[in-house]
């Protein structure tokens, strides 16, 4: 006997499946990748925002130049080798940056590029008949960071913001989109830089960081950093020569090897936990990744091997009064107790006789005489009552109690029919 048949079909609940498990990893690769229902057009001064004061628009130049660019939302993306570009904010920890930096030139991860900030921003109201999109901001005024002084490529530096004429360095020249707000190096730190980029004044615009190297056999990744930052952000990128000034300054800080660019994201507060459907496949977790779809596997072989109506399990015990003696006597003979059937088994038989012979005694002797003196009357030629009683009561064996115990059911029987 069988169920009713299955309402889903195989093909059905296997599609469910594989959807299921697409939707579970596209959640890990979300989460990677920091896919949080946030807008990065916040406008903030990094390499996903689009205001003038973002660098999206450098990060599409680099694309469309054949670079290989990335947005990274993980500090693990400071061990990457490439080109490391950093926008931290004003209020960034001078601490934080300074690890990162020395981290990247005592592992030789890379060159960094270090764009300070200036401008402090705001998104474009909410104005009627105000015209903008999502990400545009509103540029309030300077603000030089305080926090590159912490740095030890910046000890001793100072910044200042004022007016200046235009720039010039690696062979170019140019102007600046707001040429009376440009932020520029003043003072020299203990480190050296060596000027790149200047303003007419020949205040540093641009520098690289020259530090003698611990190392007897290669130098160290440059550090560059950039003092003005509308060279660079989309406010600059406005210009074809300073679109080309940008172009020079990448290529020097990879040394035209085709190095991959990374945008950090982090410092922005863009960050993201660590990509796990990456994590799953990488040591130490890849032996228990490998388990575990090894044991999916066999899970779902199994499963769909027996899958349909199953057959319907018997019950554990059978209903009724026949099966009900069977398991009766399967328990008596499991624990060998026969004798304590023998009593109550004659007590039954005798009420029975008593009652088809119209007699209403209680007492056991006094039953079983009545009922031989009732047989007698009616002429009964067969063995009395009280014989087969006793032969029961004296019987030892099991197998001896079982013919005594039929020879009254039969005495019985004989009485009724």
């Amino acid at each position: 006997m069988s169920r009713a048949a299955n309402p889903f079909r195989p093909a059905v609940v296997l599609g469910l499946l594989v959807v299921g498990a697409l939707a579970f990893l596209l959640l890990l690769y979300a989460l990677g990748q920091g896919w949080n229902g946030d807008d990065e057009r916040d406008g903030g001064s990094h390499a996903a925002a689009n205001g003038l004061n973002g660098y999206s628009g450098l990060v599409t130049l680099l694309e469309e130049t054949g670079h290989e660019v990335s947005l990274s939302r993980n500090p693990s993306g400071y061990n990457d080798y490439g080109l490391l570009v950093l926008t931290p904010p004003i209020w960034s920890d001078h601490e934080e940056i300074n690890e990162i930096i020395e981290t990247r030139r005592d592992n030789a991860n890379g060159p960094t590029l270090l764009v300070l900030p200036k401008w402090i921003a705001f998104p474009v109201p909410d104005v009627p008949g105000l015209e903008s999109e999502d990400g545009w901001v509103t540029l309030l005024g300077p603000d030089s960071p305080e926090w590159f002084a912490g740095l030890e490529i910046g000890e001793g530096a100072e910044l200042s913001v004022g007016k200046t004429g235009g720039w010039q360095g690696l062979a170019r020249n140019g102007d600046l989109p707001d040429e009376d707000v440009v932020q520029a190096l003043t003072t020299q730190p203990e480190v050296e830089l060596r000027a790149m980029v200047v303003d007419d004044e020949g205040d540093v615009l641009v520098a690289r960081v020259e530090e003698p190297s611990e190392y007897e056999y290669y130098d160290p990744w440059p550090v560059i950093v950039v003092f003005e930052p509308d060279l660079l952000n989309n406010y600059g990128m406005a210009d074809e020569e300073r679109a080309r000034l940008a172009l020079d300054l990448i290529a020097i800080a990879t040394e035209d090897s085709g190095m991959p660019v990374q945008f950090d994201l982090t410092l922005n507060g863009l960050g993201a936990s660590d990509n796990l459907l990456t994590l799953a496949f990488e040591p130490p977790f890849l032996a228990a990744t490998l388990c575990m779809i090894l044991a999916a596997l066999v899970i779902a072989w199994r499963a769909f091997r027996r899958f349909g109506p199953p057959v319907a399990e018997a019950p554990a015990m059978a209903r009724g009064k026949r099966q009900l003696a069977r398991n009766g006597a399967s328990l008596l003979e499991r624990v060998k107790r026969w004798h304590l059937v023998k009593q109550p088994y004659e007590d039954m038989i005798g009420r029975r006789v008593a009652s088809a012979l119209g007699l209403r005694i209680g007492d056991h002797d006094s039953r079983e005489i009545a009922i031989d003196k009732a047989l007698e009357k009616r002429g009964h030629d067969g063995p009395p009552f009280s014989r087969l009683a006793g032969d029961l009561r004296e019987a030892s064996r099991p197998r001896d109690i079982i013919r005594a115990a039929q020879r009254l059911r039969t005495f019985e029987r004989t009485l009724t029919q």
